[in-house]
C-alpha cells in the first residue's frame, strides 16, 4: 500500500530492542519501526531520508516496518512468508547479520550463522533455509543481487569457529571474510587455512 516515504527525520524512540523512527512528510508524522542497523545509518534529525515500507495489519494494530534499500524489504517479506517467522524476528535477523550475510546464510544452508540472531534457534534456523534457499537464489539471480564473497559453504563453519576460538567477534568476522573474498584467487578457493590466514592478516592490521 505504501511503497516508501520520503521526508524529514523528526525523532527516535528506542523501545527495548525495537527502534521507532518518526518521519515528517507532508506535515504528518509517520511512524516507522527499523533496525539499530538502519538507525546508525541514518543522517541527524531534521534530514532528509527516504524509507522503503512494508505495512502490516492486525486486530488490534497497524504497523510500518522500514527499510533502507527495497532488497531489505523484499528479504523481509520473504522471511515473514516462513511458518513461525514473524515481523519481529525477521527484523531481528535483518539487524544481526544484515542484508548480505543473511541472504548468503539462506543460500548457502549456513544455519550455525542464522542461529547467531536472539530467539532464532537450530529448528527455526533449519526451517528458514529449507523454505527460502531456492527463492533466495532465485531472486539473487533476477534482481542481480550478489553478496560478497564468503568461503565456500564446506569450509565456512570451519574458519569462523576458527576465527571465534582466536577471540575475534562476529562481526570482525564477518568484515574480514568479506574483505578478504574480494580476492578472486581466494574466493574460489576451498583451503580453510589460506581462509584463516588472510582473514588474520587483514585483522591485524
Amino acid at each position: 500500500m505504501i511503497s516508501y516515504l520520503k521526508g524529514t527525520i523528526a525523532f527516535f524512540q528506542k523501545l527495548g530492542s525495537r527502534v521507532i523512527l518518526t518521519l515528517e512528510v507532508n506535515q504528518m508524522g509517520y511512524d516507522l519501526q527499523i533496525t539499530p542497523r538502519h538507525w546508525q545509518q541514518l543522517p541527524a534529525i531534521g534530514e532528509s531520508v527516504q524509507v522503503y515500507t512494508h505495512m502490516q495489519t492486525r486486530e488490534d494494530q497497524t504497523v510500518l516496518f522500514g527499510f533502507t534499500t527495497m532488497a531489505e524489504r523484499d528479504l523481509f517479506r520473504q522471511l515473514i512468508s516462513v511458518s513461525g517467522i514473524g515481523p519481529q524476528m525477521a527484523m531481528a535477523l535483518i539487524d544481526t547479520l544484515g542484508l548480505q550475510d543473511l541472504v548468503q546464510a539462506i543460500v548457502s544452508g549456513n544455519t550455525r550463522l542464522l542461529s547467531r540472531t536472539p530467539g532464532v534457534g537450530a529448528k527455526t534456523s533449519e526451517r528458514i533455509a529449507l523454505e527460502l534457499k531456492s527463492k533466495l537464489s532465485e531472486w539473487r539471480m533476477q534482481s542481480g543481487f550478489t553478496p560478497d564473497a564468503a568461503p565456500v559453504s564446506s569450509i565456512q563453519e570451519d574458519v569462523e569457529m576458527t576465527l571465534l576460538a582466536l577471540g575475534y567477534t562476529n562481526s570482525e568476522i564477518i568484515q574480514a571474510l568479506q574483505a578478504v573474498g574480494q580476492k578472486t584467487a581466494l574466493a574460489k578457493n576451498a583451503n580453510a587455512e589460506e581462509w584463516i590466514r588472510e582473514a588474520i592478516a587483514w585483522l591485524s592490521r
